[in-house]
């Protein structure tokens, strides 16, 4: 399990292009990238109490979510995801999905989940059945991918912030989103045991300070 630092930058708009000329000039586009950028769609879990809101709101130091997720709204290549933070430092287990699957569980059958050789489809199953986990909302935005390889740097420009409100309807590409409050941009870096000057220089700007920031909680503002 290799546990990565994290800083995550709200942003102004007019931030944007100004970042965006620094990490061309410094970093390369993720190979992944269509045009530099994708689409990216989650559908995140919570309990009834709405526990991993909470917790993330409330700043508690180890804490774990659950997603499915997919990009550019290909339907082919679906992914389960636990992200876990301990401290401020955080890492992420995946596993694959196909659109049959999605659909059962979002039509309310499980059972396959508990038959799965994953491990970490067993274990979301097994916190459906205990602490009742269930789909929460989607959340879409657009993502411009930067890596820079010493240090094993990631850096991400995320906007265009949208929210399902109550919709789980994961793999339906016409569900009705609405635009998140404040309409955010999100500079967000990922590293592992060092963030190299260079990349640590480009990314500052006078008054934007890192923070907590959650992309689930700005898109459950209005449920």
């Amino acid at each position: 399990m290799t546990l990565r630092h994290e800083w995550k930058h709200r942003l102004a708009p007019g931030d944007l292009p100004l970042l965006r000329r620094r990490l061309e000039a410094v970093a390369r586009p993720d190979p992944h990238a269509v045009d530099g950028k994708y689409h990216i769609r989650s559908l995140y879990f919570d309990t009834p109490a709405d526990t991993a809101l909470r917790e993330k709101l409330d700043g508690v130091n180890v804490r774990e979510k659950f997603r499915i997720r997919c990009y550019n709204r290909d339907p082919t290549l679906i992914h389960l995801e636990k992200k876990s933070k301990w401290n401020g430092l955080g890492t992420k287990d995946k596993a694959r999905l196909t659109p049959g699957q999605v659909q059962a569980l979002l039509n309310g059958d499980a059972r396959w989940m508990g038959e799965s050789r994953d491990p970490l489809v067993r274990e979301l199953h097994a916190k459906m059945t205990l602490q009742g986990l269930r789909p929460r909302t989607l959340v879409d935005y657009l993502r411009e991918p930067f890596v820079y390889s010493p240090g094993n740097v990631r850096v991400t420009l995320d906007y265009d912030l949208r929210t399902g409100l109550d919709c789980v309807d994961f793999l339906n590409p016409d569900c009705v989103t609405i635009p998140a409050p404040d309409n955010p941009v999100i500079l967000e870096v990922k590293w592992d045991t060092f963030l190299p000057d260079i990349i640590r220089d480009a990314v500052q700007i006078p008054g934007r300070r890192a923070g907590a920031f959650s992309k689930y909680a700005a898109c459950r503002t209005f449920s």
